[in-house]
């Protein structure tokens, strides 16, 4: 029997990637694609941001145009080469993967960055509804002592701002998050997309600004090969115009109105591409 359940799939990429995805999703939208009727979201970091915004019931232009206003006073930190070649390093630790996400919750457990109260409130403040939505999303994480993938959602017991705030607990830079007696990472740690948890349905849209990892199993095009054959599928990721509009730092948020708009513009190249993965006709 075929399946034609879809699933959109939300990486990681800082305040510029929750931009492009939302400017990205509205701009399909518009253009009779709406990502936002997936049977399954599923986010990672910025991703678990932006997921948890699309099921927030919020229309999605008003999550569009939230995203264009002004970023004066807003929080950014710098995210360069050296900290990401770090990251690299760290997950290249010989042995199993689990291992290497050990080694980097380790890492991060040991360093101190801003206190985790503050940043619950950031996190706090980019969720519209701080509920579980009624629709199936699942946010990804890692638990930093054993370096463990996980995935929370509405029946795990963990409230939503702890959940997302987890998935965005980017090592070294953010405090990992405490649930219970656990405390978690970035679920980008393991993958940028996590794309194999949508192992199952026959469509799937993946919206990267980011694709690459470490190790073959994390990255973007593996995990989507892993899928089947049988699968449609639709990768999008930041052409040449909107990697200029995001600007080199992913972290700042002066670049987010940008991004945005870059997305919502650059949604028009991808549509059809898109609205065949996602059973839609084409234009």
């Amino acid at each position: 029997m075929k399946d034609d359940r879809r699933a959109l799939v939300l990486a990681g990429g800082g305040i510029t990637g929750i931009a492009w995805e939302l400017g990205m999703i509205a701009g399909l939208a518009e253009l009779g694609v709406d990502l936002s009727r997936a049977d399954l979201v599923i986010g990672t970091s910025a991703g678990s941001v932006a997921g948890a915004q699309l099921r927030s019931g919020r229309p999605i232009e008003q999550l569009y145009a939230d995203q264009l206003k002004d970023a004066h006073g807003e929080r950014s930190t710098r995210l360069g080469r050296r900290m990401k070649l770090h990251w690299v390093l760290l997950g290249l630790t010989p042995g199993p993967e689990q291992k290497a996400r050990r080694r980097i919750g380790h890492k991060a457990l040991a360093r101190k960055t801003v206190p985790e109260g503050d940043r619950r409130q950031v996190i706090e403040s980019r969720l519209p509804e701080q509920v579980w939505p009624q629709r199936p999303l699942k946010v990804t994480a890692v638990d930093a002592s054993s370096g463990e993938f996980v995935v929370f959602d509405n029946d795990s017991g963990v409230s939503l701002v702890d959940a997302v705030g987890a998935s965005c607990a980017l090592p070294l830079i953010w405090p990992p998050v405490t649930i219970g007696e656990r405390r978690y990472i970035d679920g980008g740690v393991r993958s940028p997309a996590n794309v194999d948890l949508a192992k199952g349905y026959g469509r799937v849209v993946v919206l990267a600004p980011f694709t690459g990892a470490a190790r073959r199993s994390g990255r973007v095009d593996h995990q989507v090969e892993a899928l089947g054959p049988h699968v449609h599928v639709a990768v999008v990721t930041p052409d040449a115009n909107t990697r200029r509009a995001m600007g080199s730092n992913a972290l700042d948020s002066a670049f987010r109105s940008d991004a945005a708009k870059a997305g919502r513009s650059q949604a028009r190249l991808v549509r059809d591409t898109v609205a065949v993965a996602w059973g839609e006709p084409p234009s």
